[in-house]
């Protein structure tokens, strides 16, 4: 009797287990299906509010349209994430990657960049080496990219003006915006930084490059207003960031060891940053004043980047203002009289010994990429903190960065 007892009280406790299990199951089951409505009427807003992206600017937001013109960064460039060189002069991913992710859309082809190129949800206009205003130099003189904001703006229009005509047509359904998408996509800006050390690296002063920032502005917004035209309403404009803690800049420049900030930065080429961004701000507001059914939001690249450098170990570098990937070892890792990143040495000497570029073996541990640019991990870690809604003017609560322009 007693075994018998003891048989039914574990069929019945087994009974109770698999009833609890089977609603513990549907409820988790009922749960995430609920949570996947949700995300999905969170993705289908998200789309409704901005379903493209474009975006102007330079190296710093360049998803190949250089590399189309002028040939491909070779690598080790893209190294960290597409495995192969992508375009981009980085390991991985720019900050404009993490915010198509964040908006639910596949990174933008560069405009440039016309075989395997899908532009539905957008396309990118940027090129390295960007100016503001037109440089009358080459590419191969200065570095500068002949491919200025005005004449991106150009290629914007032209390439608008191209969808209106064969987005009926197959197969351009599938590859070109919706014609509706230009009026409410958003359009990034991120330029100014060239313009700056083009001043520097033509051997003007200090006081030189302040002086003509209000004529690059006056330029900038006359591009601003030409997109306008063309229907952009929703705006993400981007400051020009710490130049001064680049080794390009603390390898190439004059500068005092008392100019020399804790970080490591050349403090008179970021206050030259912060009279530009400050400038760019009195612009913005102009803008938003005179085109007042215009959104305008005007993301701290300054800061965003600064703060790499004032919470480097917080953020888990060891290594902020030397290059990753470069020639020449030392502080910066950086010299462009032997060669760059992921090019052949320039001197004789080095060929025959079949020596290269330095590449590190954890770029996520480094802030700086090649000299000039940022890694993927610090470009994350710029992303991470503008998505917390406490670097852009205005600011937004955290999951809302697509809400500021509804």
């Amino acid at each position: 009797m007693q075994r018998q007892s003891a048989m039914r009280t574990l069929v019945v406790v087994a009974v109770y287990l698999v009833l609890i299990n089977t609603i513990t199951d549907v409820a988790l089951a009922n749960y995430m299906s609920a949570v996947d409505e949700r995300s999905s009427a969170a993705a289908a807003r998200q789309q409704q509010l901005i379903p493209a992206i474009f975006n102007f600017g330079d190296s710093n937001s360049d998803t190949g349209g250089l590399g189309a013109a002028f040939g491909p960064a070779p690598p080790p460039h893209g190294i960290t994430t597409f495995h192969r060189p992508s375009g981009r002069y980085c390991d991985g991913r720019l900050l404009i990657d993490f915010i198509a992710e964040e908006l639910g859309m596949p990174y933008l082809d560069a405009y440039l960049q016309s075989v395997g190129s899908n532009f539905q949800r957008g396309a990118n206009f940027a090129t390295a080496g960007s100016t503001i205003r037109r440089q009358n130099t080459t590419l191969a003189q200065s570095g500068f990219s002949p491919f200025s904001l005005g004449v991106q703006v150009t290629q914007f229009a032209e390439f608008k003006q191209r969808t209106l005509t064969f987005h009926s047509q197959e197969p351009f359904s599938s590859l070109l915006p919706h014609p509706h998408y230009f009026d409410d996509a958003l359009y990034v800006v991120d330029i100014g930084q060239n313009d700056l050390t083009a001043g520097y690296f033509l051997n003007l002063t200090l006081h030189q490059v302040k002086a003509f920032i209000p004529q690059v502005l006056q330029e900038f917004e006359g591009h601003i207003k030409a997109l306008h035209g063309q229907g952009a309403k929703k705006f993400l404009i981007t400051t020009t960031g710490p130049v001064g803690c680049l080794p390009y800049i603390l390898v190439r420049l004059p500068y005092t060891k008392t100019e020399v900030d804790e970080y490591g930065c050349a403090e008179p080429y970021n206050k030259m940053a912060r009279a530009f961004n400050r400038e760019l701000s009195a612009t913005i507001h102009k803008l938003q004043r005179q085109l007042p059914k215009t959104k305008f939001v005007m993301a701290d690249g300054y800061n965003l980047k600064y703060n790499l450098f004032v919470n480097a170990h917080k953020d888990g570098f060891r290594s902020t203002v030397k290059a990753c990937c470069g020639y020449g070892g030392g502080l910066y890792n950086f010299n462009p009289s032997l060669g760059y990143c992921g090019s052949k040495p320039r001197e004789e000497s080095m060929l025959k010994k079949h020596l290269s570029y330095n590449l590190c073996q954890y770029p996520s541990a480094y802030i700086n990429w090649d000299g000039v640019h940022y890694t993927e991990a610090a470009n994350h870690a710029m992303a991470q903190r503008l998505f917390s809604g406490n670097f852009t003017t205005p600011k937004f609560s955290v999951g809302n960065f697509c809400g500021l322009f509804a």
